[in-house]
């Protein structure tokens, strides 16, 4: 074991967990440690509830995502998205439409494929997938949420390329699963801007990743059922400091899941989304009652994949 802890040390890597859990020396762009991020905002009204709920407790946020997909929002729906978005200097991250969930196969219902059911499956759903990117950035939207390391990379080469905006964030879906320092490291080099860790970290596991994965983190610290259920608020203070720079995102338990949205159900995602800023008030009350001296963005900061209102051109 020493051997293969010596070996690990030698390619550059943690040889362990880290126990003694050190301050991250890392920061965003613009010298802060952290943003705050509102999930499963699926849709304008429901934005526009989150912007509301984010005035009535004097709350600010940084960005918000929605995890319904691309597909399912009309082009109306995604300029007025956008057009949120760019107005109060948030980001607007949005699925990639077609995945494996959301298809006709049957292993996403099995014990041991959940996690497949959100990978892009077959080269079909991955030109599916390249033209819902491209639909959004089109219309003013700067970033996107996937969970599939070959779409990843495809949406990287297609920036290289100048087939999409160079400007465009990538940010990686919880769903993904990568949970160590190596394998996140393998999606920084292909191309992840941030990167959504599974839900049940500890802050050595966290504190170890941060030691060789320059990107920031996306860490839920109230958990969608599904995916967990902690409510970690009190380790707020705690997770910034150790995996600095960090989006600190506020999920809900004890709500249902609701993907794929529509105007079916968009009373529930209406209150769903204000629930989710009055929780991160709370959050954000405990942590600068314990720790005020953490560094946190303005509104419209340096690396934020902002909308913009010029729809690209081919």
């Amino acid at each position: 074991m020493e051997q293969t802890r010596r070996k690990l040390k030698e390619l550059g890597f943690p040889d362990s967990d880290a126990y003694d859990l050190p301050s991250s020396a890392k920061t965003f762009p613009d010298g802060a440690q952290y943003r705050v991020e509102i999930p499963s905002v699926e849709g304008p009204r429901s934005f526009e509830a989150v912007l509301e709920a984010c005035s009535k407790y004097d709350l600010s946020i940084h960005r918000i995502s929605q995890g319904s997909g691309i597909m399912l929002l009309t082009d109306e729906e995604l300029k007025e998205m956008a057009d949120l978005g760019r107005k109060e200097q948030l980001e607007v991250s949005l699925f990639v439409g077609p995945r494996g969930s959301w298809d006709v196969t049957a292993m996403q219902w099995t014990g041991g494929g959940k996690i497949a059911g959100h990978r892009v499956q077959g080269m079909d759903q991955l030109v599916y997938s390249l033209e819902d990117v491209k639909r959004a950035c089109d219309l003013g939207i700067r970033s996107i949420l996937v969970a599939d390391e070959g779409l990843l990379w495809l949406v990287n080469e297609f920036k290289k390329s100048g087939e999409l905006p160079h400007d465009l964030v990538v940010k990686v879906s919880v769903q993904m699963g990568q949970s160590n320092p190596i394998s996140i490291h393998m999606m920084e080099n292909h191309g992840a801007n941030t990167f959504n860790v599974p839900t049940d970290l500890t802050l050595a596991r966290l504190s170890a990743i941060r030691q060789v994965v320059d990107i920031p983190l996306d860490i839920y610290v109230e958990v969608p059922d599904d995916i967990g259920g902690f409510i970690r608020h009190y380790e707020i203070p705690e997770i910034i400091r150790v995996a600095a720079p960090v989006y600190i995102k506020f999920g809900l338990r004890n709500a249902p899941n609701i993907y794929p949205s529509g105007t079916h159900i968009e009373d529930t995602s209406i209150a769903l989304s204000k629930e989710r800023v009055r929780r991160a008030r709370i959050g954000m009350d405990l942590l600068h009652r314990y720790s005020l001296h953490l560094k946190v963005s303005e509104r419209g900061a340096e690396g934020l994949g902002l909308p913009v209102d010029k729809i690209r051109v081919p």
